[in-house]
């Protein structure tokens, strides 16, 4: 079985309610993650792919948050591991310039 482990970040904004950023990949809704790199650390990715896939550079990371999810799936008929960890972060934009992965985003309430 193979694994992959990417990062990502929970980024959450107050406008002025509190509300949590998703983008959409064309098949499914999720937070801004990526493959963590060789040598790079994952908060560190987390950062990089929020700004690839987003345009914004101004997130907070909030200290001592970083959860992991696990979940497995095929790729090329083999049985895959995946592991993301997520940080999160605060941001006060409210702009998102998308990357050519996605064809959307929402900023949705955390109610």
């Amino acid at each position: 079985m193979g694994r992959e482990i990417s990062a990502g970040v929970i980024l959450v904004r107050n406008n002025p309610r509190r509300e949590y950023l998703l983008l959409d990949y064309g098949s499914h809704w999720d937070f801004p993650k990526g493959h963590i790199e060789p040598g790079e650390d994952p908060q560190t990715t987390a950062a990089r792919e929020l700004q690839e896939e987003t345009g914004i550079r101004d997130a907070r990371f909030v200290p001592g948050f970083r959860e992991s999810m696990r979940y497995f799936y095929r790729k090329a008929g083999e049985g895959m591991l995946k592991v993301v960890i997520f940080f999160l972060a605060e941001t006060p934009t409210g702009e998102v310039t998308l990357s050519h992965e996605h064809s959307g985003y929402l900023w949705l309430p955390y109610e």
